[in-house]
């Protein structure tokens, strides 16, 4: 992992020693930036990233030392090198105490202080690989929990094995429940950044007003409450991903900056004057209508496209037909395990009830009405009965245009909305035939004949 250093911030009074010290580190490569005071170098401190800080002991106004203990005391993983022209050991003791990583005495051989900045250099990347190791942790995401054989789940894993290699932005659209952040994990965890952050955000969760300080970071004083410079989730997100879901709900203001930001990685912190620039890929998701977010003003048409690079459009659970099943029994196994229960598989009315219900909540719904179906169930095979009722869910389905599978035929599809219309008749009148025949408006023989036809006799059990 290759991460970039940022600046050694260099502070003397003597501007020649300021001008050799930054030559002998920008010989090694060092980016560097220079102060010739103390109080100015803690004014770039709160400003900026630096991963050392090379002082020298005596300063006109604030000396090295208490320069070394108000780090120490605000930014107390910042290594510091003190230099000094009056080396003692008492004095080298007094550094050390302070805070001082190591102390030089003038002169000293470039070597010397190169060794030391070698040393604060490797550190700093050390640390900040455990700290991406640590957030990658449970983050590792596979094609193999993306579940379900229908054609869309198929044709879905294989677009991600294709976009996941290329450094293409990506925009994932679905309703709520359907995996957005799924498949976003799994084009990170099959991308060549995946040894690097992959950084989530919420953008909906996060109040309008700290969402561009929680993305671009902030300077110290810049709202009540910012005592010190925050980077923001970009910073983080640098070499690797950042995943902005619910991007709809994010303001246009902040739209704006983002659109710039898209264009070359570059951005300021709020309040910040200094640019800055990051290389990270962007993935971006909404549950919401973008077309008509756009169309009444709401989402930038410009954003949209820079965003669209390639488009994901997740099918609804209602859509994927017998994966419904799939993903049932792949709770149930889950579950099974977690709640200490041995279970042989799913009851044929069971599962003709999961395939009537609509899923409004889409997978989302599906695992809640598995957990608590095996909680409730006494038996070894899950039944109807367990599982919920799904009348108020069923009240919360979205008016949508009637659609007809890839694979499934127009007589198939007829049958599939009969038996569906049926189903969901029976369950509000409590399995009546009488009631549910006067609800559709048809004699109770005429509904036994289109269950029978429908072959729904031995699924459900309907009381008279």
């Amino acid at each position: 992992m290759n991460i970039p250093l940022p600046p050694v911030l260099v502070v003397d009074d003597e501007k020649n020693m300021r001008r050799s010290l930054e030559t002998i580190l920008s010989d090694e490569s060092y980016a560097t930036r220079v102060s010739e005071s103390a109080e100015d170098a803690l004014g770039l401190l709160s400003r900026e990233e630096f991963f050392m800080v090379i002082t020298d002991a005596r300063l006109g106004g604030m000396s090295g030392y208490d320069l070394l203990k108000k780090i120490h005391g605000q930014k107390p993983d910042l290594p510091v090198l003190m230099l000094t022209a009056y080396a003692t050991p008492k004095l080298a003791v007094e550094a050390i105490k302070a805070g001082a990583i190591d102390y030089l005495s003038k002169p000293f051989e470039p070597e010397e202080l190169l060794h030391a900045v070698a040393r604060c250099g490797e550190r700093y990347r050390l640390l900040r690989e455990n700290a991406a190791l640590r957030s990658r942790a449970d983050q590792v995401i596979t094609l193999d929990q993306i579940v379900g054989e229908s054609e869309k789940i198929r044709d879905l894993r294989k677009l991600i094995q294709t976009v996941a290699q290329t450094d293409a932005r990506v925009l994932i659209l679905g309703e709520s429940g359907t995996g957005k952040e799924l498949v976003a994990g799994a084009l990170h965890g099959l991308s060549q950044r995946r040894n690097q952050n992959y950084v989530r955000i919420n953008c909906a969760a996060i109040p309008e007003t700290l969402l561009e300080s929680e993305l671009f970071g902030h300077e110290r004083g810049a709202f009540t409450g910012a005592i010190k410079q925050k980077p923001g989730r970009v910073e983080e997100a640098n070499g690797g991903t950042i995943f902005l879901d619910e991007i709809a709900d994010m303001s246009r203001p902040l739209q704006a900056k983002l659109l710039r930001f898209l264009e070359d990685g570059s951005f300021t912190r709020v309040s910040g004057t200094q640019e800055l620039r990051v290389n990270v890929r962007l993935f971006a998701a909404t549950n919401r209508d973008i077309a008509g977010a756009i169309t009444r003003g709401e989402f930038r048409e410009d954003l949209f496209h820079r965003l669209n690079v390639v488009q994901f459009n997740l099918p609804p659970l209602r859509e994927r037909g017998e994966d419904v099943i799939v993903l049932a029994e792949h709770f149930l196994r889950l579950f099974q395990a977690a709640l200490n229960k041995d279970f042989h598989g799913i009851s044929r009315p069971a599962r003709q009830k999961l395939l009537s219900h609509s899923w409004p909540g889409n997978i989302r719904e599906l695992r809640n009405a598995i957990e608590r179906a095996l909680i409730l169930e006494t038996t070894k095979e899950l039944q109807a009965a367990s599982l919920p009722d799904f009348h108020v869910e069923s009240r919360l389905q979205k008016s949508q245009p009637i659609q007809v599978a890839p694979e499934e035929s127009l007589d198939d599809a007829l049958a599939r909305i009969e038996r569906e219309l049926i189903t969901n008749a029976l369950d509000q009148n409590n399995s009546s035939l009488t009631r549910t025949a006067e609800r559709l408006k048809l004699t109770r023989h005429a509904l036994r004949y289109r269950m029978q036809r429908l072959n729904m006799g031995g699924d459900i059990a309907p009381t008279e």
